[in-house]
């Protein structure tokens, strides 16, 4: 764990606001030069605290408008079970998030579709053909009055 000091903290906050923000932009905002702006940063990355940067998008307008989290319980807790489960999460296109977690349930997943029909196929024809899946609770989101992703 990295200790960090105020300024790394202001330029972590700046970059989740904006990650294009031009390293100039950014040592304004945070009250350093660009040159030890840039140091700064780079290291942040080196030691792994900035491990990439990426496009956030919007799902209603990808045309993934309904969003639910689901819980999901394995029958089998075996190592063999969970990288299965981990593998098939991975590549289904609409767990944007997969966690695996500690309490009642082993997952929570970020599931994304079209509408309540293409989730209901997901659902029923993925998640529900997995083997040691034996629980499932769906948390449908109405709304999201805080998301620090979507900055």
């Amino acid at each position: 764990m990295t200790n960090m000091d105020a300024l790394e903290q202001k330029i972590l906050r700046e970059l989740r606001r904006d990650g294009r923000i031009s390293n100039v932009a950014l040592a304004e905002r945070v009250g350093l030069s660009p040159s030890a702006c840039l140091r700064r940063v780079q290291e942040l990355e080196r030691i792994g605290v900035i491990r990439g940067y990426r496009v956030v998008t919007d799902p209603e307008r990808m045309g993934r408008g309904f969003v639910a989290y689901v819980m999901v319980g394995l029958s089998s807790h075996t190592k063999a079970a969970q990288e299965g489960f981990e593998r098939a999460m991975a590549v289904a296109p609409e767990v944007v998030e997969c966690h695996n977690i500690a309490g009642a349930f082993e997952y929570i997943l970020r599931v994304e579709s079209a509408d309540l029909g293409e989730y209901k196929r997901f659902h029923t024809e993925v998640l529900g053909t997995r083997s040691h899946v034996n629980a499932l609770t769906s948390y449908i989101v109405m709304g999201s009055p805080k998301d620090e992703r979507a900055g």
